[in-house]
């Protein structure tokens, strides 16, 4: 492409030295436009001698964008204003519009106000976030007309409340349904749209270790005044973590999930208020943290602790055996799995055969009550399957 870009203090220019048009201008203006690190999204190229050529370019794409839907510009408007006056009835009682005149310091203020409010409606989550993917393909595909234009600045705003949503609440790797990064460039004098709030930051928590999750930060968390997006943040949280401790523990993560869940539902059923629910969540941040400790107090690696667990997922296994045997086993389930392990053995059925049957040898060697010892079998396989990655990679390093 015949494009040089920079983004100079105050001096953000685009150079060409060739004629462009249509897609491929806007392709070049979106690039320029990008964000990356130490530069800033949002950063408006100086479109001289552009100005009917990005007009031109604008009204080819919006209308390639109304031939591919197949939606006459006219709904399409209809259709924007409708999700528009959805998204506004959802602000009712909130006046996000003095996000347009407050400093800077005070935009990050609203925008974190606004979450909150969003949140604490009934499914706001979820509705909000459809309204606006609707809202944003609508409104993309109204373009260039003048009722589009007119309500850009607010189609950026919701847009940004969205992003910075997603990005401290959503559990799930979503995709979220946002315009084209061409229709982005129309509301980016408005909002930058591009540089997503982060809670932490904006409300001066150094963000955490989510491994660690400290007494200070979750005191911070305690203390926030916007109650849901506390909730929603520490839930993602939690969430987080749980997902990294499903590759490495699967009895502990399973109970961290269930107590989770358990929860959530009590607060979705409005058994119990914002504050007690945030309380819950706080408790189980604290016993995820006490875990970490458990395999010192035990004497036991990461990996023994994880066999340990789904050994002693069965109560009756636990008291029959005790603790000292159960770590015995452990410590012999490792050095076994460690040692017939391949890079491919979850997808060869000969060495899961001769898995298991060495994982039932060692059940009937140590005691293992004989109507628990099909189901620990299961278990242990399972939990193997989750280590045997990073077993396989090291053994293929050291023989290498």
């Amino acid at each position: 492409m015949w494009l040089t870009g920079f983004g100079a203090p105050r001096l953000n220019t685009m150079y060409i030295d060739k004629p462009m048009s249509g897609h491929t201008l806007m392709q070049a203006i979106a690039r320029v436009n990008r964000v990356f690190k130490d530069k800033k999204g949002g950063l408006i190229v100086d479109y001289i001698g552009l100005a009917n050529d990005l007009r031109k370019a604008l009204a080819e794409y919006t209308e390639n964008n109304r031939k591919l839907t197949l939606i006459p510009q006219e709904v399409a408007v209809q259709r924007m204003k409708a999700h528009y006056e959805v998204i506004v009835d959802m602000f009712h009682g909130f006046d996000y519009k003095r996000f347009f005149t407050a400093e800077s310091k005070a935009k990050i203020a609203v925008m974190i106000d606004a979450m909150d409010h969003i949140l604490k409606l009934e499914k706001g989550k979820e509705r909000y976030l459809k309204e606006v993917s609707n809202l944003l393909f609508a409104f993309g595909v109204a373009v260039p007309d003048p009722q589009a234009l007119a309500i850009r600045d607010d189609v950026g705003f919701f847009q940004a409340v969205k992003a910075a949503i997603i990005k401290n609440t959503d559990t799930k790797a979503i995709q979220a349904q946002d315009m084209d990064t061409a229709i982005k460039q129309i509301i980016s004098d408005a909002i930058v749209s591009d540089r997503v709030i982060d809670v932490f930051a904006a409300a001066g928590l150094k963000k955490p270790d989510v491994s660690i999750l400290s007494d200070e930060f979750l005191e911070n968390v305690r203390e926030m005044p916007q109650k849901n997006l506390a909730f929603e943040t520490l839930k993602k949280l939690l969430n987080d973590e749980i997902k990294f401790r499903q590759k490495k523990n699967l009895i502990q993560a399973r109970s961290f999930e269930e107590l989770l869940d358990k929860a959530i539902k009590a607060y979705t059923n409005k058994s119990i208020e914002t504050a007690q629910v945030i309380e819950q969540l706080i408790e189980l941040a604290q016993k995820m943290r006490e875990e970490q400790n458990r395999g010192v107090q035990l004497n036991l690696s990461e990996e023994e602790v994880a066999f340990y667990d789904a050994l002693a997922d069965n109560e009756s296994a636990k008291q029959v055996l005790g603790d000292k045997t159960l770590k015995l086993m452990a410590h012999e389930l490792v050095d076994m799995i460690r040692k017939n392990v391949s890079v491919d053995w979850t997808l060869r059925d000969s060495v899961q055969a001769k898995l298991r049957v060495m994982v039932r040898h060692l059940l009937k060697k140590y005691g293992y009550p004989p109507d628990k010892q099909e189901k620990a079998t299961f278990t242990v396989l399972e939990q193997a399957k989750l280590l045997c990655k990073d077993w396989a990679e090291d053994t293929q390093l050291n023989i290498a």
